[in-house]
């Protein structure tokens, strides 16, 4: 697992190893285009790993308790910047 961590372009194995998600999940995600991955040699997938975790990361959803301080320092400043 720690080679993994040091490589920046993760074959299938490799991919699977990561995510931690199961390989039939997976085929799905990239036969469908929603995974970002490349298919230089026409069968074996290779993915880079900064996609992937961009792409882990792109439903990022804020806790609600951060939402709600975030939204009263706006008002806040809002209000501040009307006076």
């Amino acid at each position: 697992k720690n080679k993994i961590m040091e490589k920046d372009v993760l074959n299938f194995s490799d991919l699977v190893t990561y995510t931690g998600l199961s390989k039939s999940y997976l085929y799905k995600l990239t036969s469908q285009g929603i995974l970002p991955h490349s298919k230089p040699f026409g069968k074996m997938l290779f993915f880079d790993k900064k996609e992937i975790d961009t792409f882990l990361m792109s439903n990022h959803n804020t806790p609600p308790n951060k939402t709600a301080s975030k939204a009263a320092a706006f008002v806040h400043l809002k209000n501040a910047g009307a006076r």
